[in-house]
Parts: structure tokens; sequence; C-alpha cells
């Protein structure tokens, strides 16, 4: 193709981003949306599949200046996508650990906490700057930050490649497949403000550090006490994830001491060989550790999560078999199956780790076509895998959603290892078909695969999960009514318990915490309510209860009344012990008068 042919491939390429993120920008979400997909204007979606088709066409087909161009509009596709909530004028996004952080975040803009205070304060940090420099409020401000952290994972997962490979073609694989968001699962981890998915998005610079650090060796040391830049860059990226957050840290640190392995083995072993050639990270191993000790160790909520971890361990009732089958049965319950489940959700992660598997198998016996020195780096992603694998079965007989973390950290590693094994696949069907169909193979594989990763990024009914959009209806809601509620009387939800939002109104250090100091919350008893028995269903007490357009979404028309009951729950309007005190789109509150009243 010739070059005028690609730059007019280009242009419609960023025009039809630029009008995606154009239409989208003119029509903001004004109520809850159970999808940021079907919440979108259909025309966005043409206009950014156009743009992915020539991104992912070139990054593979082309190389040099058109590769980089390709690569670009790609990742660029992918991070307005990402930033739909952002473009669109969601008020927030996230209703967990979320609207906690979005809580620290506030306290530290009111002064109630300092930063660093926090176990991990990068995020609450970056939207504080966000919120008090830019001017715009502290829920959009976490939103930016969100945006931010991501963008470096679409950027550095290929430049990992070029330096373990070498081959473009392996630099434009990598980039499409990181186009996928992998690590993201919407089990464990999740795309919004949740600083452990957030951290995995910064584990392919620490990465680019080390690789960079071996395979870049300066042959005279620049900087004070004997430290090159590599090296440098080494602690700062790992000082930067560990306060993003700590886990991914720790996950760090055993890659970096896989390769201290490595390295300490072959020396005792060959008298020859290109590991002897690399410098040895013996000392960021070292530095990297005590880093993450000194900040652990005085962190209590460290403390209780590690000895929670090893009750988990040998707790008889703990693990992921019991809920593995209580979640099948309640999928089918709903009409779906884990089958269904899995093919929406994991499908293309089993593919690129299949991918991955057989080309390490190879590389194990020594029947590709890397050079020696791009074999050791390979050798030491492999060897990394051991101890991340063995955590991650830990994690799994311990505490399962800690496994799903574990298994977000091992993707990004299988991201960077997918750009070689697909590359060298490609090279192998080229002495059985012709070079240009192996590639257009590969496109097409890699292109359903992208689009069935960026379908599952944002959790919505396609996986069972509606997405957890929180409309500025919903937020103003909660807020009048915690703001306006008698002292002491305890907020209910149904099915989802409203602390969350007290954190992300109130914070949780300021005196106006409510469920932190004076005002219990919770749950309704679906079994009472379901039988209309409002005022039995908190405990006899009088309460407040909450309900949003999320929760009836998720209740009635994801779960189907599984939990509960749609015409029990309509039957609060007429009930006289419940009386709305606040009412919008998207929101009420009843003052529900218990039986002990």
């Amino acid at each position: 193709m010739s070059r005028a042919t690609l730059d007019w491939l280009f242009a419609a390429g960023f025009l039809a981003l630029a009008a995606g993120i154009g239409i989208a920008r003119a029509s903001p979400a004004t109520t809850y949306e159970a999808s940021v997909y079907a919440g979108t204007p259909t025309a966005v979606w043409p206009a950014f599949a156009l743009a992915l088709a020539i991104a992912v066409a070139t990054s593979l087909a082309c190389r040099g200046r058109q590769q980089a161009i390709g690569v670009g509009l790609g990742a660029t596709a992918v991070t307005a996508i990402v930033s739909l909530p952002v473009i669109r004028g969601y008020h927030f996004y996230g209703m967990g650990d979320a609207l906690s952080h979005l809580g620290w975040t506030r306290d530290i803009v009111e002064g109630e906490m300092a930063a660093h205070e926090l176990f991990y304060p990068a995020i609450h940090s970056l939207g504080s700057i966000f919120h008090l420099l830019g001017g715009v409020s502290v829920e959009r401000g976490l939103l930016f930050a969100l945006v931010v952290v991501f963008v470096p994972f679409l950027a550095f997962v290929p430049l990992v490649v070029r330096d373990l490979s070498g081959s473009a073609l392996a630099v434009g694989a990598a980039a499409v497949v990181s186009w996928m968001v992998l690590p993201i699962n919407n089990v464990a981890t999740h795309m919004g403000v949740h600083t452990n998915s957030n951290a995995l998005f910064l584990v392919p610079v620490v990465v680019f550090a080390v690789v960079a650090y071996l395979r870049r060796r300066a042959t005279v040391e620049r900087l004070p006490f004997g430290l090159s830049p590599f090296s440098v860059l080494v602690y700062l990226s790992g000082i930067a994830l560990l306060l993003v957050h700590p886990q991914q840290m720790v996950n760090a640190v055993v890659f970096v001491a896989a390769v201290s392995g490595v390295q300490y083995l072959a020396r005792r072993r060959y008298a020859d060989h290109p590991i002897l050639e690399q410098p040895t990270v013996y000392t960021q191993t070292v530095v990297l550790g005590v880093i993450f000790v000194v900040w652990a160790a005085t962190n209590r909520r460290f403390r209780e999560a590690a000895e929670g971890f090893v009750v988990g361990i040998f707790a008889a009732d703990v693990g992921a078999g019991g809920e593995i089958d209580q979640q099948g049965s309640s999928l089918t319950e709903i009409g779906g199956s884990l089958s269904e489940l899995f093919v929406t959700m994991f499908l293309d992660a089993a593919v690129i780790g299949l991918v991955v598997g057989l080309f390490v198998l190879l590389a194990v016996v020594g029947r590709t076509s890397l050079d020696k020195e791009g074999r050791s780096l390979v050798t030491y992603f492999v060897a990394a895998l051991v101890p991340l694998g063995a955590m991650f079965l830990l994690y799994f007989l311990g505490t399962p959603n800690m496994a799903f973390r574990q298994m977000g950290f091992i993707y990004v590693l299988l991201t960077i290892l997918a750009g070689v094994a697909i590359a060298h696949g490609v090279g192998g069907c080229s002495r059985l078909v012709p070079r240009s169909a192996a590639t257009a193979l590969a496109a097409a594989v890699l292109g359903a695969c992208l689009v069935l990763g960026l379908m599952t990024v944002y959790a919505s009914p396609i996986i069972y999960s509606p997405g957890q959009h929180v409309s500025e209806a919903t937020f103003n809601g909660y807020e009048t009514g915690m703001d306006r509620g008698v002292e002491d009387r305890p907020y209910a939800g149904v099915g989802y318990d409203p602390y969350r939002f007290d954190h992300g109104i109130n914070g949780l250090e300021g005196e106006d915490s409510l469920t932190g100091g004076t005002a219990a919350s919770g749950e309704v008893d679906a079994d009472a309510f379901n039988a209309g028995d409002y005022a039995g269903a908190y405990g006899g007490a009088d309460y407040y209860l909450a309900v949003t357009a999320f929760d009836e979404t998720r209740e009635f028309d994801v779960y189907r009344g599984v939990r509960y009951d749609e015409a029990d729950y309509r039957g609060l309007e007429s009930d006289p012990s419940a009386d709305r005190v606040v009412s919008n789109d998207d929101f009420r509150m009843y003052d529900v008068s218990g039986e002990e009243g």
C-alpha cells in the first residue's frame, strides 16, 4: 500500500474517532445508565470500530512511522472508550470501593486528613490536584485520575516488547493485545476508581524499567552513588506503583526477585551465557523489597489483611469452590450459565493465554527464533510466572477475590509475552501460506478478541452486572437524605448497603460521617421484605430505606427478582408504615416505621 493511501486511511481513522468523541460528548448522561455501551449513542460505535479496524490492520502490517501512527490511533480509540464516563459527563462511576476512595479524597481536599496518612494515596492525591487546580468536582477529578493512570498501560506494553524482541510485528501485536485490557476481569479487578486495578496499568512501566536496565547497558555510570538512569527508573516506577496499591508492588518485587534468581543460577551454572553479560538486579530486588516492608509494616490495615489471608488458607469453609457453586446456581435461576459467562468474560483471555502457553513451551525446548539475549529475557518472564502462579493458587484457597486480583497482574505479563508469541506464530504460519495471509489471519483473530475484550471493560447487564454509574440525581438523593435524616436512625438499602454513599458524601474522617459514627447501615431482610413486612424488615427498628435506579435495574431487570420480589417492592408506596421523604428520577428514600415504634 502506498504512503499516500496510508495517509488517507489514517486521516479517515482519526476523523472517525474525533466524530465519535464529538457525538458522545454531545449526548451527556442525564439519568442512571445500566450500561456505558447501551447509553452511548449508537452512531459512536461504528466510528470507533472504523478507527480500531484501521489501527489493527496498520499496527500489524506496517513498519516504522506508519506503524507508530497506527498504534497511536488504536491507543487513542481505546482511551476514548475507557474515558466515556468522563466524555459523557457522568457525575461519578463506581459504587463499592470507589465511593470510599471518593470519601478519602474529599477528606484530603477538606483538610480532614493528610495524603500521606493513607496507605496508598496516589490516586486520591491526583484526584485532589485535578479538583484544586482544575476547578472540577472531586468526583470528576477522580475520573480524570483514572484515565491518566490508564494511559501508561497502552504506551509501555509495546515499548517493553520492542526491547524484548526487536520485531516490529511483535510490537504491533502487543499493542493490539493491550487494547483488550485483559487485566480487567470484572470479578476482582474493575475499570473505575479501584486502586488495586488502577495499579495494574502502571506495572508495564516497572517491567519496562527492568528490561531497559538489563538490555540498554550503560558503559559509564553518570549519576551519583553508582546509579544509572535505568536503575533510578526502576526505583521511581516501583515507588509509584506502591503508592497506587501495595499488593501490585508485592507482585513487582516478586518479578524482580525472579530475575535475580535466574541471574544467580546462571552465574553458578554457565561460564558463557548472555545472562552473564547483563547487569544484575540484586540491588534493585533488595531496595524495592525494603521500601515495601518499611511502608507496609507500619500500617494496621496491611497487617489485618495479611492475617485474614493466613486465616483464610487454613479455614475449612473458605475457598473458591463454594462461591463458584453458589454463583452457578444463581445464574441458572436468572436464565444464564457459567459457561456463557465464561465465554463473554474470559474467552479472549483464554485464547491469549493458550497462545502464550504454547510459545513458552516452545521457548523452553529451544524451538523459537529468538536470539540468545531475547531468549534470556523471555526466560525471566517465564521464571516470574512460577511464583506468581503459586501465589494465585494460595489466594484461590484463602481469599478467592484476591486470586482474581493476582490474575490481573499475571495477565499484564501475558499481554507482553503475547506480542512476541503472536509474531512467532505468524512467522511459523508463513512457511505454509504467504506472510500477508498469515498476518491477515492474525488481524482477524485479534480483531474478534478485541471486540470481546472491549465489550467487557465496563460492567453491564451482558455479564449480569449492571454498570456502576452514580448519577447526579442518585448522589443528590443520598446527600439530601443523609443531611436531613433523624440522628441515629439507620439507613438501609434493597440489596445494597448505603454506607459507601456515606463515605463518598461525608468522607471517612470528618465529624459528619454517619456510618462511621452515629448511625448504622445495612440491607433489609429479603424474606421479611418479600412478605410485605416492611416494618420488620430491619430488625423491627425505625429506618430509612434508600432505593436507586441501580437497585431496581439489578434486582428486577438483571437478577429477575431472585432476591427481591418486584410486586412486594411496589407495595411500599401504599404501605402505611412507609412514607416517601426524598424522591427524584433515580432515587427514593422512605421513612419506615418499625415494629418497635
